[in-house]
């Protein structure tokens, strides 16, 4: 549709999207799907990349929803630049951008919302509980409306992206999920449009998350197969920063993300930490 010297076409509307999308499948060619809430970062473009490299059309939706924020969340602090997502959109060779308004989106008397089950209500789901209902509500709504081949989703949000699998599974919807690695400053601090709320000192602070994980795997690494062991010592790391506040750090099977007893394979990681006013979460694979 277009090459990387060019903005991507902008889209508003889903007449609009679905007119672009059916030309391109007119053209024979495959669509890929990156759903964000703009403010990209390079974790983002890693995800339009991957796109590129499987895909004849890349399609990137951006568009803050409202149904996956909760009461006193940053719904109205959420950043917002289209101009300058445009702009990095281009640069690495984006084609088509769908960005609705709520209204575009969520249709007067809208009642229809998708509730995945067991695997969206531990860890994010016990501190945000409605939030997952948005995601797969929302996500499933981009996938009716371009219909793509496959759609790419970032490992930061490792429990939306079982979340949609298992939605995408139980629904039969005919779109292959792919789960790009997480990208991470030089200091290992996860990519997330959130960051920018962090001042200098919170910056800093912000290390605390993936000095813990990276203990996690340093004392798996040395044997220690106890979760309560590793958790009370990630724990008593992230509170060594000053402003660093815990929603939650657990060690849970990978799969159904429920606790585990004892570490006999494959682990994850996962915590929510505010530093400050910022809630941050990050994730980490332990491996025996």
């Amino acid at each position: 549709m277009n090459d990387a010297s060019s903005r991507p076409t902008l889209v508003t509307t889903v007449d609009q999207l679905r007119r672009a999308v059916a030309a391109a499948r007119a053209d024979g060619r495959s669509i890929g799907l990156a759903p964000t809430m703009g403010a990209l970062h390079e974790g983002h473009l890693s995800l339009v990349r991957a796109s590129k490299a499987e895909c004849g059309v890349t399609v990137v939706s951006i568009f803050v929803n409202p149904s996956q924020f909760g009461p006193g969340e940053d719904l109205a602090a959420y950043p917002r630049d289209l101009d300058a997502d445009l702009d990095k959109l281009a640069e690495c060779g984006a084609d088509l951008v769908f960005a609705p308004d709520n209204e575009e989106m969520y249709g007067e008397g809208h009642a229809t919302w998708v509730d995945v089950g067991s695997v969206a209500r531990p860890l994010e789901g016990e501190c945000r509980p409605t939030h997952f209902r948005g995601v797969a509500t929302v996500v499933l709504k981009l996938l009716n409306m371009v219909g793509p081949d496959r759609a790419y989703f970032g490992e930061k949000d490792y429990q939306q992206a079982r979340v949609i699998r298992r939605m995408v599974a139980d629904l039969d919807v005919p779109t292959v999920i792919r789960v790009c690695p997480i990208v991470r400053e030089a200091d290992g601090l996860a990519m997330s449009s959130r960051n920018a709320y962090l001042d200098v000192d919170a910056r800093r602070q912000a290390a605390i998350l993936w000095k813990s994980l990276c203990l996690a795997d340093e004392l798996v690494s040395q044997g220690e197969r106890d979760p309560r062991t590793i958790v009370r010592r990630m724990r008593e790391m992230i509170e060594s920063a000053e402003d660093a506040r815990l929603d939650y750090v657990a060690l849970v099977d990978p799969d159904t993300l429920e606790p585990i007893e004892r570490i006999e394979g494959p682990v994850l990681a996962a915590l929510a930490v505010r530093i400050g006013a910022t809630r941050l979460i990050d994730n980490r694979l332990l491996k025996m």
